[in-house]
């Protein structure tokens, strides 16, 4: 074999090892996350056949155009991390971004544990939604006691469940989450406590032998948190799977005040947003704006409602060419911006 043949070999050879060496590396995990654009979903539109927002029970009125809440596709979660492949295309795509997987989660959560607190959280924004829409349009709102949570271990372990309605403390009506404490301290350690709750639509009494509490021997304990909840006097119900978190209030919120009053609120347009909501309409912040923008835009929408607190992370994104962004801190507010777009009017922006 000639010399050159022989460096031609050689350099095959290289190229072919050097091409699988980085095939290898493109496939290596590094402990990062990727949030990049998710899907939208019209609150006021439907999702396989079912309403996305059902009220029955009380009058409601004809919605034009679409209301879309945005998500955030995240890759990576808090064990698995993602390719180094990933996360060059990643670095150079300005919708997404990759993050050091410690900076979202916490070093000994697990998926499952993340996926439950979504879970709870979206619940919440749920219950939230709805008293802030139905505060904004002074209607009643009911505020209910309901089990948040059940220490493992403790006397309400398989007892209780997280979403239980407590209805009364030994035959005690509460309404408040701090007079399930007050009834419960009246026991002994040791005595049983009886709590009627209402678990899926369904009353039930459970009995409860309490024990010493962690923090006081002398106080009876169940090893149960409490917290408060909210529904509409009617039928209302969010059907949406699949989706966790609590950012989704405000459009929540903005689809049930549309729905209850007359005249169409987005008049045909498409509107997108994205917030958190407490019980008083005041709006929230939120992660992932930088690529719900973009991901609002692919779906249509040509104004982003933002929370205000969410201004500075706009400011230093890519906003999408064709979207109008207006920064919003209240319902109230929320709803007076879509008006004015919808009108010809300016919004107020971030700035």
């Amino acid at each position: 074999m000639s010399v050159a043949r022989r460096r031609a070999s050689w350099l095959t050879a290289g190229t072919a090892v050097a091409a699988a060496v980085a095939l290898t590396v493109v496939f290596v995990p590094v402990p990062y996350v990727e949030l990049s654009p998710g899907p939208t979903f019209d609150v006021l539109g439907e999702l396989d056949g079912d309403p996305v927002i059902s009220i029955s029970g009380t009058p409601t009125f004809p919605t034009s155009g679409r209301l879309d809440m945005t998500t955030v596709n995240e890759r990576g979660g808090p064990q698995q991390g993602i390719y180094v492949g990933r996360a060059i295309v990643g670095w150079v795509d300005p919708d997404v971004r990759i993050v050091p997987r410690e900076s979202l989660f916490p070093e000994d959560v697990s998926d499952e544990q993340v996926d439950a607190e979504n879970v709870a959280l979206f619940t919440d924004s749920q219950a939230d939604s709805v008293a802030a829409a139905l505060t904004y349009l002074d209607r009643p709102v009911e505020t209910i006691v309901v089990v948040s949570s059940v220490q493992g271990g403790t006397p309400a372990d398989g007892l209780l469940e997280p979403g239980d309605e407590i209805v009364s403390v030994d035959g005690a009506t509460v309404t408040e989450p701090e007079q399930v404490s007050e009834l419960v301290q009246r026991a002994e350690p040791g005595d049983t406590v009886r709590l009627d709750v209402v678990r899926a639509g369904s009353p039930t009494s459970v009995a409860v032998v309490t024990t010493t509490s962690p923090r006081d021997p002398e106080r009876a304990y169940l090893g149960i948190t409490v917290g408060s909840t909210y529904r509409a006097p009617f039928e209302l119900d969010i059907t949406l799977d699949g989706v966790g978190g609590p950012s989704a209030g405000l459009i929540f919120s903005l689809g049930i005040v549309d729905k209850l009053t007359p005249g169409a609120l987005i008049d045909g347009r498409v509107v997108a947003g994205t917030g958190t909501i407490a019980p008083d309409g005041t709006v929230g912040p939120i992660g992932g704006i930088e690529q719900k923008m973009p991901g609002a835009r692919d779906a249509g929408a040509t104004l982003f409602l933002a929370p205000a607190d969410n201004c500075a992370a706009v400011l230093a994104a890519r906003v999408p060419d064709g979207l109008t962004v207006a920064r919003v801190s209240s319902l109230e507010e929320a709803v007076a911006t879509i008006e004015d777009y919808v009108a010809g009017r300016p919004v107020t922006p971030c700035s």
